[in-house]
């Protein structure tokens, strides 16, 4: 399982398992879309992980040159995430984002998808928790055609009224469908018993009622409010140079100004202060089980040691709950530890499938693991084997263009430094078990871990909400 904390998306992937503990992602090539050559790790370790530039209008550039792949993958992200949507128009940022590439007054969606799939590359806008972005990848041959498309999209996006319809449709369907995904269901709720009454605790792609609600109007206030420069970021990767780049972007979005004042960005997350327990009946052979709370942000001195506590509770086959739940009692097929981090607060969670009538003995052992780690200092030979694979795993997260451009947007969502990629490796192997038990004693307790379930609550031995 892997966590992204941020983007929404038209599948209904799953909101909190897709970032930190993931660092050896596969690339699946999506019908229609450029498949990625892979550049040599050894290439890609260096102290110049790319040129940052600020343009004038305040839009921040970063530049990756790989001059030996063809393929160029530009990503732009704007501070435009759910956390930003109204409180009963969940969803909003990302049918908005979504909307982009479906019209702009000179090209309808059918112009934009014809002219990028007419060279074989691919454009579509996504959005997410903290921030909604917009996707090009192209022939480096074609890249001037594919920023022309891109700017037009970003700046200009009509949000045509049958687009409008068709899309918020979709993703009514798309919502409904993941309501009878017991992993989807119980992702949604336990995030609404950590964050109550937070934009964290809403699902990114909002509700069936939550977008039945929405309107053009709203796509088009929402973008004129929020889509400005200086509330964005470009990263471009690929065969092309800083000052080539430069000068692309800065002929297409260098004008761009941003209508009125900036809208204030959120404050810290709304936290539950309790444990709370809900279940959502389903007559399931099997229990989705997931015990989590809030913890720091991304940005926090103890993010290392706690990404290093998840990884020996829970982060591999010979990982504590692993051995203990599965190879020892045969509970669950799968049972894992994640850290998600965000920007305004992160997310621990513990999650699993087990039989119904055994829910209640996982759990038991769960709370026993994180118990101990609170209690006592992890041994040396996990901590060492934690270390080896989270800083060796680590040069996978920038094997293609699109995986180095999401760390780069990362790196400058959560102010990491271009010399992330040394830094990382340093703070990872400074960390003693000292350090791991101090983090987990602070920001981790079991007894303030709210428990979200789906399955049969009266064969689990657990009370139904």
């Amino acid at each position: 399982m892997s966590f992204v904390p941020e983007r929404g998306g038209r599948s209904g992937r799953r909101e909190w398992r897709r970032l930190t503990l993931a660092l050896a992602p596969l690339l699946v090539a999506a019908p229609g879309l450029l498949i990625e050559a892979r550049a040599a790790p050894a290439a890609l370790i260096g102290p110049a992980l790319a040129a940052r530039v600020v343009l004038p209008n305040g839009l921040v550039l970063l530049v990756a040159e790989r001059p030996a792949l063809a393929i160029v993958t530009v990503k732009v992200e704007v501070a435009a995430g759910a956390t930003s949507d109204p409180v009963d128009r969940a969803g909003l940022a990302n049918l908005t984002a979504s909307l982009l590439t479906r019209g702009t007054p000179g090209r309808t969606g059918v112009d934009l998808d014809r002219a990028i799939e007419f060279v074989g590359g691919s454009l579509e806008g996504e959005g997410g928790r903290d921030a909604s972005a917009l996707t090009l990848a192209v022939l480096k041959k074609d890249w001037s055609l594919g920023l022309d498309l891109l700017a037009d999209a970003l700046r200009r996006a009509s949000f045509p009224p049958d687009e409008f319809l068709r899309k918020r449709e979709e993703m009514r369907a798309a919502v409904r469908q993941g309501d009878e995904d017991p992993g989807e269901v119980a992702d949604r709720l336990l995030r609404r018993l950590v964050f109550p009454g937070d934009p964290y605790g809403r699902p990114v792609a909002g509700t069936d009622a939550s977008l039945a609600r929405l309107s053009r109007a709203d796509c088009v206030r929402f973008h004129a409010r929020h889509y400005r420069p200086d509330r964005t970021v470009v990263v471009v990767v690929g065969d092309v140079t800083a000052e080539e780049a430069r000068a692309a972007v800065t002929a297409r979005l260098g004008d761009w100004r941003g209508s009125g004042p900036p809208a204030p960005a959120p404050g810290p997350a709304a936290v539950g202060g309790v444990a709370r327990t809900e279940t959502v009946p389903r007559e399931l052979t099997q229990a989705t089980v997931l015990l989590g709370q809030a913890t720091i942000a991304r940005q926090d001195p103890n993010y290392y040691p706690l990404l290093l506590a998840a990884y020996v509770l829970g982060g591999s086959s010979s990982s504590r709950l692993y051995t203990r739940v599965r190879e020892d009692r045969g509970l669950a097929y799968a049972i894992d530890a994640e850290l998600a981090p965000a920007l305004r607060a992160g997310l621990f969670v513990v999650a699993f499938q087990s039989r119904t009538a055994r829910v209640k003995e996982a759990l038991a052992l769960v709370r026993e693991e994180l118990g101990r780690l609170r209690r006592e200092p992890v041994s040396e030979e996990e901590l060492d084997q934690a270390k080896a694979y989270l800083v060796g795993s680590f040069p996978l997260r920038m094997d293609t263009n699109g995986e180095l451009a999401a760390l780069l947007l990362r790196i400058e969502r959560f102010g990491l430094g271009l010399d992330y990629v040394t830094r990382y490796r340093q703070a990872v192997q400074a960390v003693t078990a000292a350090d791991l038990l101090r983090a987990v004693r602070r920001h981790w307790d079991p007894a303030r871990m709210s428990l979200a379930v789906v399955g049969n609550a009266r064969e689990a031995g657990l009370r139904a909400s």
